[in-house]
């Protein structure tokens, strides 16, 4: 049952979409997944988008068991925020 449709790519725009279908159309709404392949567009199918939501679930999991580490950060990051100053502003934040 494997189709190609099913490992398809997804865009950073129908993510985007896919996340708001998802606050949109809850799990007791009726038709649920074929709402959200609506929503997002772009040929998704109910099947592709429910299966989509599954790796959404199992990537939470192993985020919240520590099986995804954090990435270590340097000081010549692109973000001009060293990991000494992000850190700094962390502990800052959770002062306040």
């Amino acid at each position: 049952m494997a189709s190609s449709s099913l490992r398809s790519s997804w865009t950073p725009q129908q993510n985007k979409l896919f996340e708001r279908a998802l606050a949109q159309f809850d799990k007791d709404t009726p038709d649920r997944w074929q709402n959200v392949a609506r929503a997002v567009g772009g040929g998704k199918s109910a099947e592709e988008v429910k299966r989509h939501y599954e790796i959404l679930l199992e990537d939470l999991r192993r985020i919240e068991s520590g099986h995804v580490p954090f990435p270590t950060y340097t000081n010549n990051a692109n973000n001009g925020v060293g990991a000494n100053e992000e850190h700094r502003l962390l502990r800052y934040m959770n002062l306040h």
